[in-house]
């Protein structure tokens, strides 16, 4: 095992001594455009990655059932996929050569777990791995894992961890993750690992995931983004991608007007400016922020909300869209045109 020497000094930089590392995985996935970056592909990129992201290597498929992804055990989806994105395998030495050499290029590290028997310690042992040749902030989203693990992730020096509720409600849930689809996931299960992950790494270092456009409304979207935020668990939003060979793979994306309206109410209240319940819903639909006009302004002004949300450094470049657009989530800045096709995009007050 390794040994973590915890000092005065951030947990990115502790120092890791006793080295008597855990095997290497064989192989890896890398997204596409990680693995642009770091010279294991080629591809044309208009926007580069600002973190790495990396996917546990399985022979078949994750054990879960997913009705929106492509690794569920009964998608027909291409297994490199996840989301709209491509994730090349990669033998996992090679990996880490080139992402010692390119460290400097990446702001965070990124682990995407499916999940399958032993699961937990594969993840272990990437991590370590990770860590070492990186020394950059280290990014979990793993299935729910029992406290005892996740006490060790952290000793480890795991820098944040989420676990994907990807749906508003519990029905919703169900139909998707859950009993519903054959998947091993429950509703109170994920809440109870998001709760015991507050107790390990503390408020603000617990994420999870809600998709936008699997037949929640606004407001129950909102709320769970509130709940969330009180419990110390930061949400982030995607917009449903139909994935061919999903269950869901025939179902429309989201609305770009619903997308904004819940990216900027997310926004709100994740920066302890607005609560959920602050907010005008109607049949609902969010209809007014609630925010004087002044600061209104301000927030709509900068871009910051349509930006992709998530982890400190985490851009993930057109993972819900292609290039050609509509633009769910933007991976930099908003030029000021784009500021203001958005703003037209809202409809609230």
């Amino acid at each position: 095992m390794l040994k973590i020497i915890k000092d005065a000094v951030p947990r990115r930089h502790r120092i890791v001594s006793g080295l008597t590392v855990q095997l290497k995985p064989e192989k890896i996935r890398v997204s596409l455009g990680t693995a642009a970056v770091l010279g294991l592909e080629r591809c044309t990129m208009s926007s580069a990655p600002t973190t790495a992201y990396f996917m546990t290597y399985v022979e078949g498929r994750c054990i879960a059932n997913c009705a929106f992804c492509a690794q569920a055990h009964e998608s027909s989806s291409d297994l490199s996929l996840l989301s709209r994105i491509e994730w090349p395998e990669h033998p996992f030495d090679r990996v880490l050569e080139a992402l010692q050499q390119k460290r400097s290029v990446f702001q965070r590290i990124c682990l995407q777990a499916l999940n399958f028997p032993g699961f937990q310690d594969e993840i272990y042992r990437i991590s370590e791995h990770l860590i070492l040749r990186s020394r950059a902030p280290l990014s979990l989203c793993a299935p729910p894992l029992i406290k005892q693990h996740l006490e060790r992730l952290y000793a480890l020096g795991t820098d944040r961890i989420c676990f994907a509720l990807d749906a508003s409600t519990q029905e919703i849930f169900e139909n998707i993750k859950g009993r519903k689809v054959n998947g091993p996931y429950s509703w109170e299960k994920h809440w109870a690992a998001l709760n015991d992950a507050v107790k390990v790494f503390g408020k603000g270092r617990v994420t999870t995931h809600l998709i936008v456009g699997l037949g929640e409304t606004e407001e129950e979207l909102l709320s769970s983004v509130q709940r969330l935020k009180d419990l110390g668990i930061l949400a982030s939003l995607f917009a449903f991608t139909p994935i061919s060979g999903t269950k869901l793979g025939g179902q429309e994306k989201p609305s770009v007007g619903s997308y904004r309206r819940l990216q900027l109410g997310r926004y709100l209240i994740n920066g302890g400016i607005r609560r959920a319940e602050e907010m005008s819903f109607k049949d609902g639909v969010l209809k007014s922020l609630g925010t004087s006009s002044d600061s209104h302004e301000k927030i709509l002004a900068s871009g910051e909300a349509f930006q992709t949300c998530g982890c400190p450094g985490c851009n993930r470049p057109f993972y819900n869209e292609t290039p050609r657009g509509p633009i769910y989530n933007y991976s930099r800045s908003l030029t000021y045109v784009e500021v203001k096709e958005a703003i037209s995009e809202l409809g609230v007050k």
